[in-house]
């Protein structure tokens, strides 16, 4: 079985080939504007190594779903999943090896960047057993790694910015090879950008996109004009997995279509007069329509349907080796000991809880616990009871500070816990900067905003005397912090 596959054609007729073994050690970049052909490119890329090696694409416009009726992809639908059960598929895809398209086109841009944040980082941190060779294709690459702050949240941004830069920069010795394409490199992260030895450059029209483009293909700029001027479907390329030297190239054809496609001139459909056209638009609406039956539950794969679906026998699996279970009480030890570590790294406080998860499991494997048992939900409350330094088995007060933690979200957890753990104490209340760092923000006026919400609704009683230092009251609880003033020396 050879691992060359034929992407094209160059400009006298040959065949031009990609070498896939070299792909998986030297990653991928495609760049072209809208229309150019990056999708087409990608197809014949995963059409011809369907049968070579396993295949993971994060597809935030669900284009690529169609490859499953012919190669046998296993398609997930991120809105139809919680994170913790994208983590689970993540985590049995690394172990089998199946073909996966991680279908983003349901979710706002927001949370497909959380979404491919998670799913990314669960295939990064797979055990080392399940680091098995593996194309992963993300198309739209600008979205998950943009080079400039957007409109979502520095959260979202941090997190896919960082799984995108462990897929590109450290991915490869975890058997994951990165093939990422762009509409535009100037809206790239270049940490991400340069960690491609593979170029694929298609049409594009802005001089710097066209200028960081001849750069790396090591063309001279005067050269740069050859861009523009490429035909939709034609690529300039050079890297050792295709060619040593900038060579241009025509994509093939491909076997499968994409769900939509360019739009096509279709005649009008013959118009009445004026007055019927008014008579129709305006017409009343039918306020008695039955609402739209919901689509039928056998139609749609639930979580444990995949699971069942990826984890299927075949010739690919490699039995685990098995190992003696720790007790619970060893392995809770080592947990808090590893959450310790991270709660002393003053770097850890501001990283998004998707990497800090990842960094936890390194953390474990070091300790020689290969599995927590923990999935990212546990793990940040865990992680919230660190940050207050709870550790070991709570007593029963703990226990009914903890029942009322839970009906908190996640981020609010560490605050809450921080107050409760001064209020037993009857310690000082901890100061608008130290709730900052639970909280893993740098705004004081978030942490502000967060007390007026939890006084509200009936968690806090916040008290300030004429000095202006403030106590806070655990009312369900019965405890109370000493008084501070609120910007206190830490």
């Amino acid at each position: 079985m050879t691992a060359r596959i034929d992407i094209g054609t160059g400009d006298r007729g040959e065949s031009i080939f990609f070498d896939i073994e070299e792909l998986l050690a030297t990653r991928l970049l495609v760049q072209g504007n809208s229309g150019s052909g990056k999708s087409h490119l990608l197809r014949r890329l995963l059409e011809g190594s369907a049968g070579l090696v396993q295949q993971v694409i994060i597809d935030p416009e669900g284009d690529f779903v169609t490859l499953a009726d012919k190669f046998g992809h296993v398609v997930v639908n991120a809105g139809e999943h919680s994170e913790n059960e994208v983590v689970r598929l993540a985590t049995r895809i690394r172990e089998h090896r199946v073909s996966v398209i991680l279908a983003l086109d349901e979710l706002e841009i927001e949370a497909q960047m959380r979404c491919a944040a998670t799913f990314l980082s669960a295939l990064f941190d797979a055990p080392r057993d399940h680091w098995y060779p593996a194309l992963v294709v993300v198309d739209e690459a600008q979205l998950f790694a943009p080079a400039v702050a957007g409109e979502v949240s520095d959260e979202a941004r941090r997190a896919s910015l960082g799984a995108m830069t462990n897929l590109m920069c450290r991915g490869r010795k975890r058997g994951l090879a990165g093939v990422i394409a762009t509409q535009r490199l100037a809206k790239l992260a270049k940490n991400v950008a340069a960690e491609a030895s593979n170029f694929m450059m298609g049409r594009t029209f802005l001089d710097i996109d066209m200028a960081r483009a001849v750069d790396l293909l090591g063309m001279e700029r005067k050269q740069a004009e050859v861009i523009r001027d490429l035909p939709r479907g034609h690529f300039l390329a050079l890297g050792p997995a295709i060619s040593r030297r900038p060579i241009p190239v025509k994509i093939g054809d491909v076997q499968t279509q994409a769900r939509s496609g360019s739009p096509k001139l279709v005649p009008l459909p013959s118009a009445p007069d004026t007055q019927a056209i008014q008579g129709m638009l305006f017409a009343p609406g039918d306020e008695a329509l039955p609402p739209a039956p919901p689509p039928p539950r056998s139609s749609q794969a639930t979580t444990e349907d995949l699971l069942r679906s990826i984890s299927r026998p075949g010739p690919v699996l490699t039995p685990a080796t098995a190992t003696p279970a720790m007790p619970t009480e060893d392995r809770n030890r080592i947990i808090d000991d590893v959450l310790a570590e991270m709660v002393a790294d003053p770097e850890a406080t501001y990283r998004a809880a998707a990497v800090l998860f990842q960094d936890f499991g390194v953390r474990c494997r070091m300790h020689q616990l290969p599995d927590s048992g923990l999935d990212l939900i546990a793990f940040r409350r865990r992680l919230a009871m660190a940050r207050a330094r709870l550790f070991g088995e709570p007593d029963e007060e703990w226990r009914q500070a903890l029942a009322i933690g839970t009906a908190l979200p996640d981020d609010m957890l560490g605050p809450f816990l921080l107050v409760a753990r001064a209020a037993r104490e009857n310690s000082e209340a901890p100061s608008d900067s130290a709730l900052a760092q639970v909280y893993g923000t740098h705004s004081l006026g978030r942490v502000r905003r967060l007390m007026a919400y939890m006084e509200e609704q009936g968690i806090f009683v916040l008290r300030v005397d004429l000095g202006g230092k403030r106590s806070i009251t655990i009312p369900k609880l019965g405890w109370t912090t000493a008084a501070a003033v609120p910007e206190a020396a830490e």
